[in-house]
């Protein structure tokens, strides 16, 4: 069976058909990149996998544990980066905060952020943020990591250090599931795309085969992409 299964999801807001009819699956160990337009539903299907969102009709089959990356960090202001890191593990799962905290301290010394466990978001760039929510996400001990555009707040300098991160995770060979942008990155970091537009996967399968698809839709959003 699959690590996650989406069989015929569909999502409206009001008369707005997001999602229709979408159907996929991610086996363990595999790396899946989502890419489309803007206002493909991209986003709203990640957030109906991860409960952020409710779907309207579908199946959602996922026995496990997920961590999901945000593009905007979400990190506590108010809270140091240990905390943010250590506080859903204790609270939620109710593990052992000595062991937390060491695990804690062992995904700083992974993201470089070693040093930084006593300062606040507000001391830190955008990209070490970003370090520290996917720190985070993985302090969780997740089956699978659900990234939602991870570098579109980011500049191109602090981009790349988080898809450094991430092609570290895969080949590691961490199940991620990564909504992005990023055309050249999906294609080499991916074991296989789906390419949203208008709620709906055109195209679905192995990076070359997606990438070198004759679909016109898919063709004319590589191009932009590519100009």
């Amino acid at each position: 069976m699959s690590l996650l299964e989406v069989k015929n999801l569909k999502k409206s807001f009001g008369d707005n058909v997001v999602l229709k009819d979408i159907s996929f699956n991610v086996e363990k160990g595999e790396v899946l990149s989502i890419i489309g337009p803007s206002g493909s539903g991209k986003s709203t299907l990640l957030r109906c996998i991860t409960d952020l969102e409710s779907e309207d009709s579908g199946e959602i089959n996922f026995d496990g544990t997920f961590g999901l990356v945000f593009q905007n960090f979400n990190l506590f202001p108010h809270h140091s980066v240990m905390k943010n890191i250590a506080n859903a593990p204790i609270r939620v799962q109710k593990r052992n905060k000595d062991e937390v905290y060491a695990h804690a301290r062992y995904l700083l010394k992974k993201m470089g952020l070693e040093d930084k466990e006593d300062f606040y978001p507000s001391e830190l760039s955008g990209g070490q943020q970003q370090r520290v929510s996917i720190a985070r996400a993985l302090c969780m001990n997740p089956d699978i990591l659900f990234f939602d555009e991870p570098t579109s707040a980011l500049d191109p300098e602090l981009t790349g250090e988080i898809l450094q991160v991430i092609k570290d995770l895969a080949a590691e060979n961490m199940t991620m599931v990564i909504v992005t942008h990023e055309m050249n990155f999906a294609r080499n970091v991916s074991d296989k795309i789906i390419f949203m537009d208008g709620g709906v996967i055109v195209e679905q399968g192995a990076p070359e085969e997606v990438f070198s698809s004759d679909n016109k839709r898919m063709k004319e959003f590589l191009g932009k992409f590519y100009e």
